[in-house]
């Protein structure tokens, strides 16, 4: 070979070792690289990936072969984090890699979780309560790899400065211990009091020949509720009415022949007969007179009256006409029910009271009454529990006993009774005004710089104005209460849902 073929040989083999120089160098930089890939994957997926949806309805995060997609799954179960692995967007094994969420809310600690393996997921280790509003950082580990991405999401949440709590006239409390003085809420109707129920029936056999109340009238003690005209009523009056004139004669011949026995004018056995017959006349006119006593006729009216076939039925007492079962030219007879008057001026509240609720109650306890459909109101004493529960229903009943002088309370009337119970002290509590409902929930809305986020709740033992708060927000924590339909009416411009 001579020396010209020699020098494109030699620059070639030149050439050569300095691109394999160049191919280590960058071998060994894509390594590095790989090492620190986790950094960088954060920032790309804070700054420069948009969300995708993965193929369970979640959101994917994904770094080079490597993706995770995150489910909320609430379906039948308490919401639940729920974890899909991918390589090459290819389901793997939720076994080849470690993941930890980490969880952030306004004005709460940073919750943590853990996942383990179940089925073809990955399935976290405690409840996402709700509203599903906060932030959330992903660690994950793969191939020795580790990958981190964020994302945020808002639920339940709107903005309102104190210059618009001031225009809306939101006020702001602070959740903490309060004495709950509870009132067992039960339902009930309200009924006569049945020791304050007449039936009127006639004195006597007859026909009717005025009727002038009707059904539901109100009335006074002594009104007139019929005319009867009464044949046996007549004849009774006339007996008496005889009864007395033959008395009256009795007497004038017994004080005559008295007078003549004294002056042995006439035999004594004259005397003795005439006193026999007195005493005989006096004897009728006291069964007359009983007799017209027992219809609940007074004799001494008798001699005043005109017509002695008519008698009145008067009300024995003041109240409300219930029953009315006489009609003009009616026939009537002596147990006939022709009408029912009953005294409202006192009322019944029969409560029902479960078993379970039993304990709570006792003789003399206050109870308020409301009516579920008026604005009326009562209180009163119970005066009766049974002893006994209904055989169809399982309940026991408490009564109430309730002054109506207005005649507010009527026959019928559905209520709710609340009934004092001891009072307890309880860690956290906040005012029933506050309560509001958003989708299923009750909420109150919790107050965290310039934003206001709903806080569903649990809630235990009420007293009609403040609530026993058992899970969903903590002492400490201000929340709105006068006018908070404000901050619910905001929500529903903002177009606020409940989807995940």
């Amino acid at each position: 070979m001579n020396e010209t073929n020699f020098k494109p040989i030699l620059i070639v083999i030149i050439v050569g070792v300095i691109l394999g120089g160049i191919i280590l160098n960058l071998e060994k930089s894509v390594v590095s690289d790989e090492e620190d890939q986790g950094a960088v994957s954060n920032a790309l997926a804070e700054e420069d990936l948009e969300e995708e949806i993965g193929p369970k309805g979640g959101k994917i995060f994904a770094t080079g072969d490597f993706s995770v997609e995150v489910t909320i799954y609430e379906k039948g179960v308490e919401p639940q984090f729920r974890l899909y692995l991918y390589e090459k967007n290819k389901p793997i094994d939720p076994g080849e890699a470690k993941v930890a969420i980490t969880l952030s809310r306004l004005g709460r600690s940073a919750q943590l979780f853990s996942f383990k393996p179940v089925g073809n997921y990955l399935l976290g280790d405690q409840v996402v309560e709700e509203p599903h509003s906060f932030d959330v950082a992903i660690a994950a580990e793969w191939k020795s790899k580790v990958f981190n991405w964020r994302y945020s999401q808002v639920e339940t949440r709107v903005e309102m400065t104190d210059e618009t709590l001031a225009s809306t006239g939101v006020d702001i409390q602070t959740a903490g211990p309060a004495t709950i003085r509870p009132k067992l809420q039960l339902p009930g109707v309200v009924i006569f009091n049945k020791h304050n129920i007449v039936r009127v029936v006639p004195r006597a056999p007859g026909i009717a020949v005025e009727v002038p109340r009707h059904l539901g009238e109100q009335i006074e003690e002594g009104t007139v509720l019929a005319v009867v005209e009464s044949q046996l009523l007549a004849d009774l009056r006339s007996q008496y009415l005889a009864a007395q004139k033959r008395l009256v004669l009795a007497k004038i011949n017994y004080q005559r022949e008295k007078q003549l026995w004294e002056e042995k004018i006439t035999a004594k056995q004259e005397y003795l007969t005439t006193q026999q017959l007195y005493s005989e006349a006096e004897i009728a006119l006291e069964l007359a007179a009983a007799k017209l006593q027992a219809i609940g006729e007074d004799p001494r009216t008798v001699h005043r009256l005109k017509n002695l076939t008519r008698y009145k039925i008067r009300s024995p007492i003041a109240g409300l006409i219930t029953t009315k079962a006489i009609a003009r030219g009616q026939v009537v007879r002596e147990d006939d029910e022709i009408f029912t008057v009953v005294d409202t001026s006192t009322i019944y509240a029969d409560l029902t009271v479960f078993p379970k609720d039993l304990s709570t109650i006792r003789l003399g306890q206050r109870a308020t009454i409301k009516s579920t459909a008026a604005n009326i109101e009562g209180t009163g004493e119970i005066i009766f529990i049974t002893a006994m529960l209904d055989p169809q229903t399982r309940t026991a009943m408490a009564r109430i006993m309730l002054d109506n002088p207005d005649g507010l309370w009527r026959d019928g009337m559905f209520v709710n009774g609340f009934i004092n119970t001891e009072e307890v002290e309880v860690p956290v509590a906040v005012s029933m005004e506050a309560l509001q409902t958003l989708f299923d929930w009750t909420v109150v809305f919790g107050r965290y710089g310039d934003y206001f986020e709903a806080r569903p709740l649990e809630l235990g033992r009420n007293d009609g104005e403040m609530v026993e708060v058992l899970e969903g927000l903590q002492a400490g924590e201000q929340y709105a209460t006068g006018n908070s339909f404000a901050i619910k009416a905001e929500l529903g411009k903002s177009g606020a849902e409940h989807d995940h």
